[in-house]
This record gives C-alpha cells, sequence and structure tokens, in this order.
C-alpha cells in the first residue's frame, strides 16, 4: 500500500478544526507544528515594530486511495479556496516506518 502526507500551512488556531474534519474524512490522525511565515506578505508591521504572523502546519500521512477525499476535505475546512487562507500540498512517501493499524494494533507492513 501507498502513501501520500498532506501538507496544510494555515492561520494560528485553525488547524486542530481542520484537523478534526480531515478525522471525518477518513484519516487516521494528524500533526500540528507552530511555524511562522518568511514571506513578503507574512510580515506585519505595528507602531513602527515588525510582527510576524503565526502559523499552523498540519502533516496528515494517509494511504494513496484516501488522499483525494481528506485533502477535499481539508480544502473545504480551512477554506483554502479563497486567497490568504492557507495553502494544501501532497508529496509521495516513499517509505514508512513505525506505523500501527488503529483498528488492530498491529504494526503496518509494507
Amino acid at each position: 500500500m501507498g502513501y501520500n502526507a498532506i501538507f496544510v500551512v494555515l492561520p494560528r488556531g485553525t488547524a486542530e478544526h481542520v484537523m478534526n474534519v480531515a478525522k471525518e474524512a477518513g484519516a487516521q490522525g494528524g500533526t500540528i507544528l507552530f511555524a511562522r511565515g518568511t514571506g513578503a506578505h507574512e510580515a506585519k508591521t505595528f507602531l513602527g515594530l515588525t510582527v510576524d504572523i503565526a502559523k499552523e502546519v498540519l502533516f496528515v500521512l494517509t494511504s494513496e486511495k484516501d488522499t483525494e477525499r481528506i485533502l477535499k476535505a481539508i480544502v473545504e475546512a480551512g477554506h483554502l479556496e479563497k486567497p490568504g487562507t492557507g495553502i494544501a500540498f501532497v508529496m509521495s512517501v516513499d517509505k514508512t516506518v513505525g506505523l500501527v493499524n488503529r483498528d488492530s494494533g498491529k504494526p503496518v507492513k509494507e
């Protein structure tokens, strides 16, 4: 079975909701990382001081067959079709180690 990694960059405070929707769409789980943007539009000024806009990065590892369904749910939950709300991308995963089947509790073998 092949896997994909879905990465989603979102405004701080929104990743948990998006993760819950991804689980409803079939994701087994995910990881939320805190980050800050470095793009030209990320730095805002307030009273002459630069203030960074905080981000969250949601990472979901999923089977290839479930990727499109989960990605669609993520795009809808995060309103990613609207400019400035975040981005998502999918990367193919060549190897995995340490995965455990949520239902059986047994290691997943490739």
